[in-house]
């Protein structure tokens, strides 16, 4: 009877695991699993593709056609993730100085932002960029320009809405890091001399920089899988890789090549989240 409790011990306590990791074998690992096996298919004529061992889709990755779309993705991500950055951080530094009471209708208005779908902020954004009802009609009536100008779709209203959309994820991130910052530490810088400005720029950033560099990730991550907001406001010329992955499976019936790209996309991502929480973990020792 002993032995037997014994054994039925460390089952009894692996019990809680066994829902979330038969959750994560069914909805990752076997859809990425059969990702992997799709991707190394040989495309048939018609739109159909046929079983095999082929690296032929891999192969393309090396092609002018990919290293664009990667790169215009790679660096809208990036843009995106500095823009929420600069943004972010001195907003969320005045913001944790409010009183407690002035903060709780700042915090609900980023999670009213959140709330909102893709859908939403793309039509949005390209009503406000438009032509006929955007701000550029505000423009002529200040006298700013002379007629009004249509800016979406393109480039700007794209990185405008990605940014409006990654923004609150930014602040709420960079929120804790902020609220546990000891202020005597930008005191001290001021008391030595140093100007509010040169103390946040040389004593405040150097002490959040872990917590930059990982809401730097995160949002850069995010924008990478960014998909209908590149669609709505944007042009051809300025669809990020996910809208590609979509564009080869559906229209262009090229499923392998599709499947090859999302791997990609989900290793990428895999890789930056493990980042992520390497600097959390050395932060945390570092503490």
């Amino acid at each position: 009877m002993r032995a037997s409790a014994a054994g039925s011990g460390p089952l009894r306590d692996n019990l809680p695991l066994i829902f979330p990791a038969a959750m994560l074998i069914a909805f990752f690992i076997v859809p990425f699993a059969t990702m992997i096996s799709v991707s190394l298919f040989e495309r048939a004529q018609g739109g159909f593709y046929e079983p095999s061992l082929t690296l032929e889709h891999y192969q393309r990755f090396f092609t002018l056609f990919f290293g664009r779309i990667l790169a215009f993705s790679l660096g809208l991500s990036a843009l995106v993730a500095a823009l929420c950055i600069a943004i972010g951080v001195p907003f969320t530094r005045a913001l944790t100085r409010l009183p407690r009471r002035q903060q709780v209708p700042w915090l609900v208005a980023l999670l009213a932002v959140l709330s909102l779908s893709e859908v939403i902020i793309g039509f949005a954004w390209s009503t406000l960029l438009s032509r006929t009802a955007g701000i550029s009609n505000l423009f002529v009536f200040l006298g700013l320009t002379e007629t009004p100008t249509a800016y979406s779709p393109g480039f700007v209203a794209v990185l405008l809405g990605m940014t409006y959309q990654a923004f609150p994820y930014a602040v709420l991130v960079l929120y804790p890091a902020f609220s546990r910052l000891d202020p005597s530490l930008a005191e001290s810088a001021q008391t030595m001399g140093a100007t509010p400005t040169r103390a946040f720029l040389t004593v405040v950033l150097p002490a959040l920089r872990p917590a930059i560099v990982a809401t730097f990730i995160l949002i850069f991550v995010f924008a990478l899988g960014s998909y209908l907001l590149p669609q709505l406001l944007g042009r051809p010329q300025h669809w990020t890789l996910s809208v590609f992955i979509t564009d080869q499976a559906i229209y262009q019936s090229n499923m392998p090549f599709a499947a090859a790209m999302a791997v990609f996309l989900v290793i990428t991502s895999i890789a930056l989240v493990s980042l992520t929480a390497a600097i959390g973990r050395g932060r945390g020792v570092a503490q």
